[in-house]
């Protein structure tokens, strides 16, 4: 077919590039006013092969185009009718190992430049809480809510990526879009919200079933509801099904009923946690499946957590995983974590916690035995983990709603991936093993003990501190162009010391009567996490802007410290 000749003098060359034969782009574009349409042209090799095009001026429709012949390809549009938010290509045989290539993005959508940053960032768009976080086929997986048209929540998608080591990222296509209604408008009416991912038994690991929260706002007689998709090649969806229409009957339950994590349990059945809200304050919901597959036959089997304190609303984002042993082990015991939502700490100011409760589970109840707060600096949010091998992986949003705004782009990273430990009654999430082959150049290791000021290059760096004995007090602070900023340890605790300068008292981000031994303090565009004696006490906290801390200098007596330049 020959497509109408475009005019020139008001044709957007969007990009042109070589690409393969079988390459497919995904597209998004929408007309900038009402009643007017928008088109883009395709022409590969000087032919024209498609023009994809829609009257929707609300928000941005979504196109795939298929190259059966390759070539010198070419993207135009009239800007005057026509506007684009996101164009990539991919080979679906090579995408798992090369990822897609981002050909256009708009300004609105575009990601940061961080030539330094080493924590996970979407190539565009916006990100918050990790979903489906898992290694299938050998490969880790990492799928996050995802907006793919600003840098502002709204109509959530699923982003998907992958890595061998959960450091380095390859980006795949958009994994799972929303209701097709939901994505009509610009209004945020809801849309796949979080969920997880199990692998297909019989599958060799490419198969991949998905469960998540199908949110639309003002929905009767459900806002929330819970779906399931199948995944036959682990890059994209395919069609989704419910499996729980209904909150259960007489708990009393607010319409909070998200966030599903299927996991298998002692028994060898697949489990289920939802995180909801009754009258008194958060509650974790279990049920269970003999389907092998987790595909259907999902029954209620109770509540099995409650959490209503520190003026909390629901439970978020629910994970269980077995820690110190195999899962089928009596003797084992199970971590719980999930997002306390609004809550604050009276004695910090610290909102929105993520609570780790341990304790026996026996597929059907769970008895706590003790619980500690997941991360002292609170922007380590929607915590999930999965079971990698022998011992636990967990990854969190590097952020807090607290500091949210809808009116402001609101760009963020998650968090270093962690090991999730059992020593005796504390868990312990250090970085996993991986992290240091982020050492590219050791910068110092005599200056900074000395108490000299020691200039951080770049910004992204690892600090390694050894105290002559547990709880010796110190003070690090760095020299940022935002924010105060520091690390220090003193007879209150271990705290990161924050503040924005806003005029409003920050909170304190304090690991209350933490002595610890030794730390490792990573810094990057954005962000600080402390891992103190081994990740037994742990704080993560946003910088906004992206700035870079100039130099550090440290205040103490006898305490050696190393710091390496950290490179991707």
């Amino acid at each position: 077919m020959t497509l109408q000749a475009k005019p020139v003098n008001a044709a957007l060359e969007i990009i042109e590039t070589d690409l393969p034969a079988g390459t497919v782009l995904h597209l998004w574009l929408k007309a900038r006013s009402a009643g007017s349409e928008a088109k883009l042209f395709v022409t590969v090799g000087g032919n024209d092969l498609a023009s994809p095009s829609t009257h929707r001026a609300a928000e941005f429709e979504f196109f795939a185009v298929a190259l059966e012949a390759g070539g010198r390809t070419v993207l135009a549009c009239d800007a005057t009718t026509t506007a684009v938010s996101v164009a990539y290509a991919f080979h679906p045989q090579m995408v798992l190992e090369e990822g897609i290539h981002v050909l256009f993005c708009d300004t609105r959508t575009a990601p940061p430049q961080l030539p330094a940053g080493y924590h996970f960032r979407p190539p565009f768009g916006w990100m918050n809480d990790p979903n489906g976080f898992g290694r299938f086929a050998g490969r880790g997986h990492l799928f996050y809510q995802h907006y793919p048209h600003g840098l502002r929540w709204n109509t959530m998608h699923w982003g998907h990526a992958v890595s061998k080591d959960f450091i380095r990222w390859t980006h795949l296509p958009m994994f799972l879009f929303p209701a097709d209604h939901l994505c009509e408008t610009d209004d945020g009416r809801g849309g796949a919200f979080s969920g997880s991912a199990i692998p297909i038994s019989g599958s060799k690991g490419e198969e991949i079933r998905v469960f998540y929260t199908e949110h639309v706002r003002d929905r009767e007689p459900e806002e929330q509801i819970q779906l399931s998709a199948l995944s036959r090649d682990g890059i994209v969806a395919g069609q989704s099904e419910v499996v729980l229409p209904v909150r259960p009957d007489g708990l009393n339950l607010t319409t909070d009923f998200r966030d599903p994590y299927v996991f298998k349990g002692p028994d060898g059945r697949w489990k289920m946690l939802l995180g909801s809200r009754d009258r008194a304050g958060g509650v974790v919901l279990l049920y269970e499946t003999t389907d092998p597959d987790g595909a259907t036959g999902w029954t209620f089997l109770g509540i099995i957590h409650r959490e209503d304190r520190f003026g909390m609303t629901a439970a978020e984002c629910p994970c269980m995983v077995p820690v110190g042993g195999r899962a089928e082990d009596p003797d084992t015991r199970w971590a719980l974590i999930f997002g306390l939502l609004t809550s604050r700490d009276p004695a910090t100011g610290r909102r929105n916690l993520t609570s780790v409760t341990v304790g026996r589970f026996d597929g059907r109840a769970f008895t706590a035995q003790f619980e500690q707060e997941l991360d002292f600096g609170s922007d380590a949010y929607a915590f999930q983990a999965f079971v990698d091998g022998d011992e636990p992986v967990g990854i969190a949003w590097l952020a807090n709603w607290t500091d949210f705004s809808k009116k402001d782009d609101f760009p963020t990273a998650m968090t270093l991936p962690r090991r999730v430990l059992l020593d005796g009654d504390a868990v312990l999430t250090p970085p996993v093993a991986a992290a240091e082959s982020l050492r590219h150049v050791l910068l110092d290791e005599t200056a900074l003990g000395a108490g000299e000021t020691v200039p951080l290059g770049n910004g992204a760096v690892e600090i390694a501190l050894s105290l002559p004995k547990p709880g010796t007090a110190f003070a690090l602070t760095f020299d940022h162009p935002d924010v105060e900023l520091g690390v220090k340890l003193d007879g209150d605790g271990l705290a990161i010391v924050f503040d924005a300068g806003t005029g409003k008292a920050p909170p304190r981000y304090l690991a209350c009567g933490a002595k610890p031994s030794e730390l490792r303090i990573f810094l990057d565009a954005g962000s600080i996490e402390v891992f103190a004696d081994n990740g037994r006490w742990t704080g993560t906290k946003r910088i906004p802007g992206f700035s870079a801390a100039r130099s550090a200098t440290l205040t103490a007596a006898e305490v050696s410290a190393k710091i390496w330049q950290l490179k991707l």
